[in-house]
């Protein structure tokens, strides 16, 4: 309610004529396209926060109210009209401006919740587009008398793109929201071809962004027919002025999708057909199909492999879909066995495409890895491949071959096409095989261990000749892949060859190598990194000069010895004598004799 108040207290008196005798002579000027640019960029809408730009506008406008001391009292509202007299300086400009922009953003805060508007917030997002407008409205007529000239062609622009926006909205005057969309792109043309560079760019994505609008309103006239390719390409582009687009594409797509599934009753897979009766289903599989023909049609090549791997996710989802639906209809099956039957074929097939373009994807992975492996790292932020990471690769392509082999080997009755398919994956498990073997002899290479690398290489040729030789013997093969063995074949066996001089050579130096690390083993050394010196490893079999790759001079002893703890005699103190009453002993002892006279002086 609090919000409805603030809105409708910002409502423009449109009853209020502008009178032509108000003009006055300074002109102001606002770039309307850099400074919204700006703002949105900086307050949310580089990641579509409309939410968090709509507050930032609240707050714009509430410093800008204070500031101009234009407020609506504070016990009592008053409603002050903005009009020409009342536009005094280029700051009542901005606040006509960012009101239009706040009305716009809660308008496309509501178009883009997670499930949609519902019935009434829709009918709320109509009436701020409408509020919308009216303030760009006012805007470009106060632009035209109080600003220069630039300020009113892109006033001009900005309200045609705001009342182009709420006819797209509405789904109505395709005609009228076309020629505002083309207003505004001429007007930006116009204003692209002048100013500096910053100006021309955003000029130019700005009529970048308006073309797909432009294009959807040409489509719905009949004017110009829009493939199902060209609207998802379209709905791929970024930008505020796209995201009105966007949503309308989804809807529209959803729409052509489920008409088109209406005629779809049957989904054929390697010469079996699996009758749909769930419309979900056949919606969710007519898209994943559509996708598919993006990337084996026949623009599928001039496709950036970042674009594809977008368009594998969404396959995927889609056929994840399907597959939910399926198995929803297996649990509501009750006991026909013929519908459970066909659900679980369907079941199996879509898993089986699933597996096939799982395969796919990675195989596109290992491609851009491989452009990657012997590539310089010329900016510090690209990342260079290691052999390891086409290792795992590999692991997952022979995982998914194995996988897809166990879904179309099952089952009693196999067709022809399935037995092919199993072959085929196969043939493609030996590749792999082969490929993952090369690649993990690369990495023991790259880590000095000559003899694992060169037993690594001789086997990855080996299982190169026999897959070879195996696909040589098929009639329709790939001739792609029998390129690619000749390669890995060739490259084995070069690389063998190299392993087998590198370690010759490094066998040749070894004394040499040993005799110069034992001549540099020091007694004492000034090394804090070794974790013991060796005469405490005597007792474990390690290498007294150290491992090849160990940048550290070993150590013997510490010299001069540390000094050790020795045991000494203990120390005795005897506390209980002073204690001890000793009896006497004069009876024992020895007395003197004495003569007659020392009688008398005793």
């Amino acid at each position: 309610m609090g919000k409805q108040k603030e809105s409708s207290a910002m409502e423009i008196d449109y009853q209020n004529s502008i009178p032509s005798d108000q003009i006055s002579n300074p002109k102001f000027t606002v770039n309307v396209l850099q400074l919204l640019k700006s703002a949105q960029m900086q307050h949310g809408l580089r990641f579509g926060d409309y939410a968090r730009y709509r507050r930032y506008c609240t707050a714009r406008l509430r410093r800008l109210y204070k500031s101009l001391k234009f407020t609506h009292g504070r016990l009592k509202y008053t409603k002050r009209p903005i009009s020409v007299s009342t536009v005094t300086e280029v700051r009542f400009l901005h606040l006509v401006l960012y009101t239009a922009e706040r009305a716009w953003s809660h308008a496309m805060e509501k178009k883009t919740l997670p499930d949609g508007p519902n019935a009434r917030q829709r009918s709320y997002l109509i009436g701020r587009l409408r509020k919308a407008v009216k303030w760009a409205s006012l805007f470009q007529e106060l632009s035209s008398i109080k600003g220069d000239s630039r300020t009113s062609l892109e006033a001009e622009a900005y309200a045609a793109y705001m009342k182009g926006s709420l006819l797209f909205e509405q789904d109505q005057n395709w005609d009228v929201a076309l020629k505002c969309f083309k207003s505004t792109r001429a007007v930006y043309e116009e204003l692209g071809k002048y100013g500096d560079l910053e100006n021309q760019v955003l000029c130019r994505e700005r009529v970048e962004e308006l073309e797909p609008s432009i294009r959807y309103c040409l489509h719905k006239i009949g004017e110009f027919n829009l493939q199902t390719s060209e609207l998802i390409s379209i709905g791929e582009m970024e930008g505020p002025a796209l995201d009105l687009f966007k949503a309308k594409l989804e809807a529209a797509m959803a729409e052509a999708r489920s008409q088109q599934a209406a005629s779809m009753t049957e989904f054929h897979w390697l010469g079996n057909r699996f009758p749909i009766s769930n419309a979900k289903t056949r919606v969710s599989i007519l898209k994943a199909q559509e996708l598919e023909k993006d990337i084996h049609g026949s623009a599928a090549d001039s496709l950036p492999a970042e674009k594809k791997l977008v368009l594998y996710d969404k396959i995927f989802a889609a056929y994840h879909e399907a597959r939910s639906c399926i198995r929803n209809d297996l649990v509501t099956a009750a006991n026909s066995e013929n519908m459970k039957d066909e659900l679980s074929g369907l079941d199996k097939a879509i898993g089986a495409i699933l597996g096939q373009r799982t395969i796919e994807r990675n195989q596109l992975l290992v491609k851009i890895a491989k452009s990657k492996l012997n590539k310089v790292r010329d900016d510090k932020i690209e990342k260079v491949t290691k052999p390891e990471e086409l290792v795992r690769l590999y692991d997952l392509l022979l995982q998914n071959t194995a996988d897809l082999f166990d879904l179309v080997s099952s089952g009693r009755d196999r067709k022809m096409e399935e037995v092919a398919l199993a072959e085929e994956c196969e043939m493609k498990s030996m590749v792999f095989r082969a490929e993952r073997c090369f690649y993990l002899a690369k990495s023991y290479s790259s880590a000095g261990k000559r003899t694992e690398a060169y037993a690594l290489y001789s086997r990855a040729r080996s299982l190169a000749d026999a897959a070879l030789k195996k696909l040589q013997s098929v009639n329709a093969a790939d001739q792609v892949m029998i390129k690619e063995l000749k390669t890995l074949y060739n490259e084995s066996r070069s690389n063998s060859c190299v392993e087998h001089a590198k370690g010759i050579i490094e066998e040749e130096k070894a004394p040499e190598n040993l005799s110069k690390k034992i001549s540099n083993i020091s007694l004492n050394g000034t090394d804090k990194k070794m974790e013991k010196l060796l005469m405490e490893k005597t007792d474990t079999y390690e290498s007294a000069v150290g491992e090849s790759n160990m940048k550290a001079v070993p150590r013997i002893e510490t010299f001069p010895p540390a000094f050790q703890p020795v045991p000494r005699n203990p120390i005795v103190l005897d506390l209980a004598y002073n204690l001890i009453e000793f009896p006497s002993l004069d009876d024992r002892m020895k007395k003197d004799k004495k003569g007659f006279i020392s009688r008398f002086w005793g």
